[in-house]
């Protein structure tokens, strides 16, 4: 896939309109652990006290409301339809701290927008950013312009890959088409379910050495979580991880990348 010729550069925001830091998790494959991460940072800042908006960009095949067991009265469709406005869509969720905005679940609808309605949607996120200190964009996995656009308009993508060869091929094609759409843009990785921290820093080392070869730039590596049985409980109860395995080491695997990726806002320096 080639970089669209037509997508819109990411836009330059003075300290007034920026807000809070978005940080857009993307993946290129689905079955990464994409959202759990997304959901679990933005638990972890909530946490650290910092106002929270967990924004569900899967447009689609959303389901940040599905791990979480939520049944959220209004979601994204509805915003983009016209019906409601995006301050209104957006749920608090009282057991973690942070706010919701989610996605329409079993609908193909969404991943279909006009790029007029994605860029309206975008300029509304924008706006309630400045009511946040920290924005987490969950993106759908895969490679389509939406997707781009929404890691562009973002100030830090994060790139979620394992060491399954499909998930580091798609990873790479991330990583590609964000140096194509946002040259100079912030790319971060985070190696998942890797089966120790020298097996996740080996397969960190094969992406970064495509990306440096390949892209001639190399993507920073925010952090190793290795794969843990409590995370899999987590989701099948539907329950943010530090909610239910607060002392699990993935847990502070997680806290550790949160700090990485909003350092020093968090760090309090």
């Amino acid at each position: 896939m080639t970089a669209s010729p037509s997508l819109p550069p990411a836009p330059v925001r003075s300290p007034r309109e920026r807000g809070g830091e978005i940080i857009a998790i993307a993946s290129g494959k689905g079955g990464v652990g994409k959202t759990w991460l997304a959901i679990t940072l933005a638990h972890v800042w909530a946490r650290a006290g910092l106002r929270t908006l967990l924004f569900d960009g899967d447009l689609g095949l959303a389901n940040v409301d599905i791990q979480l067991g939520l049944t959220p009265e209004h979601d994204l469709s509805a915003v983009v339809a016209g019906r409601i406005s995006l301050a209104s869509a957006t749920t608090c969720y009282a057991a973690g701290g942070f706010d919701i905005l989610a996605g329409r679940s079993g609908s193909g609808s969404l991943s279909a927008l006009s790029p007029e309605a994605l860029e309206a949607l975008l300029s509304d996120l924008r706006i309630a950013a400045r009511r946040y200190e920290a924005i987490v964009l969950d993106l759908g996995a895969g490679l389509d312009r939406s997707v781009r656009r929404m890691a562009t308009f973002a100030h830090r993508l994060v790139v979620v890959v394992t060491d399954d060869p499909t998930s580091l091929t798609d990873a790479y094609a991330v990583l590609k088409l964000y140096a194509a759409d946002h040259p100079g843009g912030d790319a971060r990785v985070v190696v998942n379910q890797a089966a120790s921290r020298a097996a996740g820093e080996r397969t960190f080392a094969t992406l970064e050495r495509a990306s440096r070869t390949f892209l001639g730039r190399t993507p920073l590596l925010a952090g190793i979580i290795r794969r843990d049985e409590h995370v899999r409980d987590a989701i099948r109860r539907q329950s943010p991880l530090l909610l239910r395995h607060p002392i699990a080491a993935v847990a502070a695997e997680v806290e550790a990348i949160a700090r990485e990726l909003l350092h020093p806002v968090v760090a309090g320096t």
